[in-house]
C-alpha cells in the first residue's frame, strides 16, 4: 500500500491483486491501534477501477458512525444525468427532494469549510469523491466535475439514478482461500504439472523413439498455445484449472499414438514411409478416429462449461481449449516434423529396439469370454447399487449446503473429540482429517439460511471460542479467522453454500451428465448410422460411472483422504464418460472400417479383430492419462 497525496480524499493505493491483504492487515487490532487518531474508527472503502490506471485501486477512509449508516441514502435523488460543465468538460448533474436538500446544504458547508470530501459509494465501492468549491449547496441541485470522460459521466449518473435498493444482496455462497494456502496448492499443481510432462515425454521416448521425440515437441508447443490463450482471454487460473492443464498434457499425445499405430500398420503392410504417414493422416487412416474421440470430448467439456459454477467453468475452459490446441500441435505440428524427416531421408520406425514387442500380435478372443465379462459387470452394479441404498454417497455443501471450514491446529487433534465439541454449539457438525492429522475439514449447517453478515461473525466467533483451547499459543480471534500471507494455523478455507445455491448445483449436476450422455448417443448414431452402435456406447459409460459410484460409495468412510461428492467430482464423472468414449470410439471406428473393407469373418470375428488390433493405442493412451492421475494424487494435494 503506497500513501495518497497530502490531503486528498486517498489515504493510499494498492495493486488490485494485494487489496485482499491490505483488507486482512486493516481489520487486525494491533495494527488500527497504529493509525492515527483520525483513521482509527473509520470504516476502509476501494474505490472504482480508474481505466487510465489499469491494476491500481485507490484506498478512502469513510466517517462512520455507530450504525455505520451514510448521512444521505440513494433514496434522497430523484435525478441524474450526464451534462458538460460551462467548461464544455463532462459533469453529472442531480437533483434531490426536499429532505435531501436540507441534509445537503448542510454537508456540503461542512465539507467547504474542512476542505474535506463527499464520497458516493455503492456496494462498498467509492465512484467518486468529490470536493466542493462553491460552499454550501442550496436547493439540492448539484453539478459534479472533474477528469471525466463521456462514458465515466454515464456511469456515475446510473448510479446515482439507482438511489437505494428496495432488496438488500445477501451472500448465498462464498469462498475464502487464504494466500498461504492458495500459494501452496499452485505450488502442488506446477510441481504436478512438471513431474507429469516430464514422465508422459519420457515414455513418448522409450516407446516410440525419433517419432516420441516430435511429439515430445508438439506437446511442448501445445502448452505454450495454452498458456498464451488463456493469458490473451484474461483468463483466472483456478486449482481446477490447474488439473485441467495437466489432463491436458495426458491426452495431448493420443492423437499422435493414434496416428503412430496406424503407421506402423501401414509400414508392416509394406508401404513406404511417405505412404504410410499419409495413410495415417487421412480420413480412412487415423483422422476419423481422432475427430471422433475429440468431438465427444469437446460436447461433454461444453455440457461442463453451460450447467458447471464457479471453478467448474474454469476447468471446462481449461479443458476446451486445450483438446482444440492439442489438435492443432498434434495434426499439424508433428506432421510438419515427420515430413521433414521424410525429406531429409531418415529411416522413422515409430519404436525402438526395446519396444519393437511390446503390445503386438494380439489374438485374444475377448468376447468368447463375454459371460466372464457379463457376470463380472453384473456383480459391480449390484454392490454399488447395494451400497447406494446402504451407505449413500458422501454429499458435500454444494449438494446439500452448508459450511465448511479447512482448520488447521499445532499438533494432530482427535477428529471425533473436534466433532463432538462442535455439536454441543452447532447442533451438528462434522470434522475429518484433513491432509495430515493436524489439519480438519469442519461442516455444519449452523445458521447457514439466515441471510447477512450477523450470523456468519457469530459462526465464526462460536467456531473460535470451541476450538481456541487447542492451541498452546494464545491465537487471538482476528489471527484464527483473518486470511494473511504466512498464515500457519487457524481457518485456512472457508466456504458458504445456501440451500438455494445447493438445490441449483443439485439440479445443474444432474443434467449435466444426462445431457452429456444424450449428446454422446445422438452424435455417435449420427456418425456410425447404427443406433446399436451408440447403445452400446451409452452402455459402457453407464457401467463406467455407476462403477466409480459403487467406490466411491464403498469407501468414502474409511479412505484417508475425503472423498466428497460436489462440484468437482461432477466434473470429474464429466471427465469419465469423455475419455471412456475414447477408446469406445476407436474400436468402433475399425469395426467400421472392417465392415466397409468387406473383411472375410463374420460379426464376432471382425469385433475380436479390431480390439485386438487396436489394443496397442488403447494401452498407450489409457497408460499416459494414468501416469499424469497418479502424478495429480501423489503430488497435486487435497486440493487437486
Amino acid at each position: 500500500l503506497s500513501p495518497g497525496q497530502q490531503g486528498s480524499a486517498i489515504i493510499g493505493v494498492a495493486s488490485t491483486k494485494d487489496t485482499a491483504k491490505v483488507n486482512s492487515y486493516l481489520k487486525r487490532a494491533d495494527i488500527r491501534s497504529l493509525l492515527s487518531g483520525d483513521l482509527r474508527y473509520v470504516r476502509f472503502a476501494w474505490g472504482k477501477e480508474d481505466k487510465r490506471n489499469p491494476g491500481i485501486l485507490e484506498l478512502y477512509a469513510l466517517k462512520s458512525n455507530r450504525d455505520n449508516t451514510p448521512p444521505l441514502s440513494g433514496s434522497v435523488i430523484t435525478g441524474a444525468n450526464e451534462a458538460f460543465d460551462q467548461m464544455g468538460k463532462p459533469s453529472v448533474e442531480m437533483q434531490m427532494n426536499g429532505k435531501g436538500a436540507q441534509i445537503w446544504e448542510d454537508m456540503t458547508g461542512k465539507a467547504y469549510t474542512t476542505q474535506s470530501n463527499i464520497a458516493i459509494v455503492l456496494d462498498n465501492v467509492v465512484y467518486s469523491a468529490p470536493g466542493v468549491t462553491t460552499g454550501a449547496i442550496a436547493g439540492g441541485r448539484s453539478q459534479i466535475s472533474g477528469v471525466f470522460d463521456v462514458s465515466e459521466t454515464k456511469d456515475l449518473a446510473n448510479i446515482l439514478r439507482a438511489g437505494k435498493l428496495p432488496a438488500s444482496a445477501d451472500i448465498v455462497q462464498s469462498e475464502v482461500v487464504g494466500p498461504s494456502l492458495g500459494q501452496e496448492a499452485i505450488d502442488n499443481g506446477i510441481l504436478s504439472s512438471i513431474v507429469g510432462l516430464l514422465l508422459v515425454s519420457l515414455w513418448m521416448i522409450v516407446y516410440y523413439g525419433k517419432a516420441g521425440w516430435y511429439a515430445n515437441v508438439a506437446l511442448a508447443v501445445n502448452l505454450l498455445f495454452l498458456f498464451g490463450i488463456l493469458a490473451s482471454l484474461g483468463a483466472v487460473l483456478t486449482l481446477p484449472g490447474i488439473a485441467g492443464i495437466v489432463l491436458t498434457m495426458g491426452t495431448a499425445v493420443d492423437a499422435n499414438i493414434i496416428i503412430y499405430e496406424r503407421a506402423k500398420e501401414e509400414l508392416r503392410l509394406g508401404k513406404t514411409l511417405d505412404e504410410a504417414i499419409k495413410a495415417s493422416y487421412s480420413w480412412r487412416g487415423a483422422m476419423s478416429s481422432i475427430t471422433d474421440a475429440n468431438v465427444t470430448h469437446v460436447l461433454t467439456g461444453l455440457v461442463l462449461l453451460i450447467f458447471g459454477t464457479g471453478p467448474v467453468k474454469g476447468f471446462a475452459t481449461t479443458l476446451l481449449i486445450g483438446i482444440f490446441t492439442s489438435l492443432f500441435t498434434s495434426i499439424f505440428i508433428t506432421r510438419m516434423m515427420l515430413d521433414w524427416s521424410v525429406n531429409r531421408g531418415d529411416k522413422l520406425r515409430f519404436v525402438t529396439d526395446m519396444s519393437k514387442n511390446w503390445f503386438t500380435n494380439f489374438h485374444y478372443d475377448f468376447l468368447g469370454k463375454k459371460k466372464y465379462t457379463y457376470i463380472f459387470s453384473s456383480l459391480v452394479v449390484i454392490v454399488s447399487c447395494i451400497s447406494f441404498a446402504v451407505n449413500g454417497l458422501d454429499q458435500g455443501v454444494d449438494f446439500v449446503g452448508g459450511r465448511t471450514f479447512q482448520v488447521k491446529f499445532e499438533k494432530p487433534v482427535a477428529p471425533d473429540v473436534i466433532k463432538e465439541e462442535l455439536a454441543q454449539v452447532f447442533g451438528s457438525a462434522d470434522a475429518k482429517v484433513f491432509g495430515d492429522a493436524s489439519q480438519l475439514r469442519i461442516t455444519t449447517k449452523y445458521k447457514v439460511e439466515e441471510p447477512g453478515i450477523k450470523a456468519d461473525e457469530e459462526v465464526n466467533k462460536l467456531l473460535f471460542e470451541t476450538l481456541k483451547k487447542h492451541y498452546t499459543s494464545g491465537i487471538t480471534y482476528d489471527q484464527f479467522t483473518n486470511t494473511f500471507e504466512g498464515k500457519k494455523i487457524g481457518v485456512l478455507q472457508a466456504a458458504k453454500v445456501g440451500p438455494s445455491v445447493a438445490d441449483d448445483i443439485k439440479t445443474n449436476s444432474y443434467w449435466a451428465v444426462l445431457g452429456s450422455m444424450a449428446i454422446v448417443f445422438l452424435y455417435l448414431m449420427i456418425s456410425f448410422r447404427r443406433w446399436q452402435f451408440s447403445l452400446g456406447a451409452i452402455a459402457a459409460i453407464a457401467h463406467d460411472v455407476i462403477f466409480v459410484l459403487g467406490i466411491y460409495s464403498l469407501c468414502y468412510k474409511f479412505m484417508p483422504f475425503h472423498m466428497e461428492m460436489d462440484q468437482h467430482f461432477i466434473a470429474a464423472i464429466l471427465t469419465v464418460i469423455g475419455y471412456s468414449m475414447n477408446d469406445t470410439v476407436i474400436v468402433f471406428d475399425r469395426i467400421r472400417e472392417y465392415l466397409a473393407g468387406k473383411t472375410k469373418g463374420n460379426f464376432h470375428d471382425i469385433v475380436n479383430r479390431s480390439i485386438n488390433t487396436t489394443m496397442s493405442r488403447t494401452i498407450n493412451t489409457s497408460l499416459t492419462m494414468i501416469l499424469v492421475l497418479l502424478i495429480m494424487f501423489v503430488f497435486g494435494g487435497e486440493s487437486i
